[in-house]
């Protein structure tokens, strides 16, 4: 008995498509390969965009993975077969990956790398759960993931994250956490998780778990190494006006770049967004597929000289 209900191969462009019965009121619609590709997540991206422009009549929900949509559906207004026929038609009518232009907005957002509310995260595990983790170093994760990388020191650490537009490419696992990779292949990079598990972080607080960047939307446990803490991305109060409509600031096809500030800058704007003094810099700027594609082509040999060098640096590294 398989779980599969429709495939579709490939088909002009568009990677082959599975369909997965997932109980009596979803259906899982994954995109291609299991593999690490952003142009997956960009088509994903698209279609549900089409989606919520497009309403299919039953579907109360399209909830986009990395290269997933998780469809919840209403049984009684549209049955499995019939739901399936209108994302076909939806997929029909998506253009090829390498020429979408996808809705997206540039989010600014402070960061304040290795701040005091990281550090007693670390400080605490160091404390109560694992002595011995190798990825604790003076309370603090950023020399592991500097050692891990083959990275000079943390300063070339920072002017990685702060290099790149980092792309939202699903929110999941708490509300409004985002789960976002480097939009210029050159700075990505690579950190194994906890092990075992933190049970606090801080929240506003970023880390990194294999290639992926979150920032935790509120007080939780978590396993990414952290390296700093930014302004709220999630507040179900709505104290600020930027989440009076959403309490999720970062929405999946969203870029986020991030600005180096000291810590009591940090701090203070962390005030004035409780006050809804805070001026949140958010730009609409549809993101074209064909240019980054083109720029990545374009820093591809660089890009694939400093990950060899990365996965040296990280074969030689002890793992948590």
């Amino acid at each position: 008995m398989t779980a599969i209900i429709h495939r579709r191969a490939v088909h002009r462009d568009q990677p082959a498509i599975t369909y997965r019965a997932a109980g009596d009121r979803y259906v899982l619609v994954e995109y291609g390969d299991m593999a690490l590709d952003l142009e997956l997540n960009f088509f994903v991206t698209a279609v549900s965009a089409r989606l919520a422009e497009h309403p299919v009549p039953g579907l109360v929900e399209a909830a986009p993975g990395f290269r997933s949509l998780l469809l919840h559906f209403e049984p009684s207004a549209i049955a499995r077969k019939d739901l399936i026929t209108a994302v076909e038609e939806v997929h029909d009518a998506q253009e090829s990956v390498r020429s979408l232009t996808i809705p997206s907005r540039l989010i600014t957002l402070p960061i304040a790398f290795d701040d005091a509310e990281s550090r007693e995260a670390v400080r605490r595990y160091a404390t109560t759960i694992r002595q011995d983790a190798p990825n604790v170093r003076d309370n603090s994760n950023i020399d592991y993931i500097v050692e891990y990388n083959g990275l000079d020191g943390p300063e070339e650490l920072y002017g990685t994250i702060t290099g790149t537009e980092w792309w939202n490419a699903y929110t999941g696992f708490f509300p409004g956490l985002p789960f976002m990779f480097p939009l210029d292949p050159r700075n990505a990079i690579n950190v194994p998780k906890y092990n075992p598990t933190r049970t606090w972080t801080a929240e506003g607080a970023i880390g990194i778990g294999g290639p992926c960047v979150a920032i935790y939307p509120v007080e939780s446990p978590g396993g990414y190494q952290l390296f700093g803490r930014t302004v709220p991305v999630y507040d179900i109060l709505a104290r600020h006006d930027v989440f009076r409509d959403d309490p999720i600031l970062i929405r999946p096809g969203d870029r986020v770049r991030f600005l180096r500030v000291g810590e009591d800058q940090l701090l203070a704007a962390r005030r004035d967004v409780l006050e809804n003094q805070y001026e949140y810099m958010i730009e609409d700027d549809p993101f074209s597929v064909a240019d980054y594609l083109e720029r990545a082509e374009g820093v591809r040999a660089t890009a694939d000289k400093l990950r060899s060098a990365r996965e040296a640096a990280a074969a030689r590294t002890e793992v948590p």
